[in-house]
């Protein structure tokens, strides 16, 4: 099987400043292929630093290697440099290449109304058009090309793909590089290798662990098989890599697992929990609104982030205030002032309100408290009660979640969307 190397290189990135999503990306299109990603590597724009990593994936026996950012025409940009004397090939400037660059500066300059210096624009083109001897030019989606650029002669090593930073750069791009015979010839032992997703809520991972154990030492047949869990939001994902071979092996493992967790696995086809309510929702022809408190609207957001929404998600109210709550939602002031804001009653209030006042079939009420200040001995940070209404049904949560703010917001809009799955599920059965 053929393996690939990914140096993400960007100092904003290894900050964390700006969340990698080309290494993620890559690694998941040659996985498509059938190669295997060995190594992901962040690198900040320090010559020295890119060339270390480089070194390593060479010494390592990848077959390829692909790098993305440092292509832009400021000083720290300097991945095309840096490969191109790693290859042993001297860069040159192409002319046609920079000519090609200038206009698409100029052009992209008139659109946004830009005045720029003469010498700097000529001095960013040149700068770009830098192709080492013997390399493949991948034509700019922006202002900056990619290149392939294979080991000089009467050397040894991979050769290397060199992609802008930008995704909605380097993504348009990625089909010519992979067209490229330097790459084809390094990626040609490749092997389909099929990847499969079984999603759990509410399964321990020490349980799951138990189970596959048992299943390793009664079956040989999991060798084949590179399973991976990963605990998030309180959703248990299992994700499993393997040859067209091991299919066998893998149907065994998926039996095993949904007949073994029948009541907390809601996905073996890779959907997500937004998949699996938006698709129970438009089948079932239900219409759903909100009222959110302490998660501001992010349960509306998520809701909404599917293309084609509207046929389902009717609104959502973001009541932060007790005032809001009263107003848009209709919770009586008696109610709060009695209970208090954070409370179960308060969320089923807030889930009817919704669902009335907006005129859905299903409603989602949310309040609690987010932190980090603001709790109380009776109502700690962290506390939430969610609701999920229908005319007929009802599902009710008191938490206790952990974490930061963000954290509390974000694992309560998840425990939400599995209450809007169960209701759902009833309403079908």
């Amino acid at each position: 099987m053929a393996r690939a190397g990914i140096v993400v290189t960007g100092t904003e990135v290894l900050t964390g400043r700006v969340a990698d999503r080309n290494g993620p990306w890559l690694a998941e299109e040659l996985r498509r292929l059938g190669v295997d990603v060995a190594f992901v590597i962040v690198a900040g724009d320090r010559p020295d630093d890119l060339r270390q990593a480089l070194d390593y994936f060479a010494a390592s026996g990848v077959d390829l290697i692909l790098t993305s950012g440092g292509l832009g025409p400021t000083a720290d940009d300097l991945t095309a440099d840096v490969v191109a004397t790693f290859q042993g090939r001297p860069a040159t400037v192409d002319p046609e290449l920079e000519r090609r660059i200038r206009a698409i500066i100029d052009r992209l300059s008139a659109g946004r109304g830009w005045h720029l210096h003469e010498d700097a624009t000529a001095a960013a083109a040149r700068k770009q058009a830098l192709v080492p001897a013997g390399a493949s030019v991948l034509e700019p989606v922006g202002t900056a090309p990619g290149l392939v650029v294979p080991v000089a002669a009467g050397r040894t090593g991979p050769p290397v793909v060199v992609l802008p930073g930008p995704p909605r750069e380097l993504q348009p791009m990625w089909p010519a590089a992979l067209a490229d015979p330097a790459v084809q010839a390094a990626i040609g032992g490749r092997v389909q290798l099929r990847q499969r997703t079984i999603r759990l809520w509410g399964t321990p991972e020490s349980e799951l662990a138990a189970t596959l154990r048992d299943l390793e030492a009664a079956a040989d047949t999991l060798s084949d098989l590179e399973i991976t869990t990963c605990l998030r939001d309180g959703e248990l994902e299992i994700v499993t890599r393997f040859p067209s071979a091991a299919q066998g092996a893998y149907d065994h493992l998926e039996s095993v697992l949904t007949a073994a967790y029948a009541d907390t696995v809601f996905s073996t086809d890779g959907r997500t929990i937004d998949d699996v309510v938006a698709e129970a929702l438009l089948a079932g022809g239900r219409t759903i609104a909100t009222a959110e408190s302490c998660t501001g609207g992010l349960l509306a957001g998520r809701l909404t982030d599917r293309p084609g929404s509207s046929a389902y998600v009717l609104g959502g109210l973001v009541v932060y205030s007790n005032e809001m709550k009263q107003e848009l939602a209709g919770v009586p002031m008696s109610l709060i002032e009695q209970v208090g804001a954070v409370s179960a009653e308060v969320a089923d209030a807030l889930a009817d309100g919704a669902r009335v006042r907006i005129g859905a079939d299903v409603g989602v009420g949310i309040t609690g408290v987010a932190g980090p200040d603001g709790g109380t001995q009776t109502k700690p940070v962290g506390l939430v009660h969610l609701c999920v209404s229908s005319a007929d049904d009802r599902i009710e949560r008191k938490v206790r979640l952990p974490g930061s703010r963000a954290d509390v917001r974000q694992r309560s809009v998840v425990l939400a969307l599995h209450m809007i799955r169960r209701l759902l599920e009833r309403a079908s059965a």
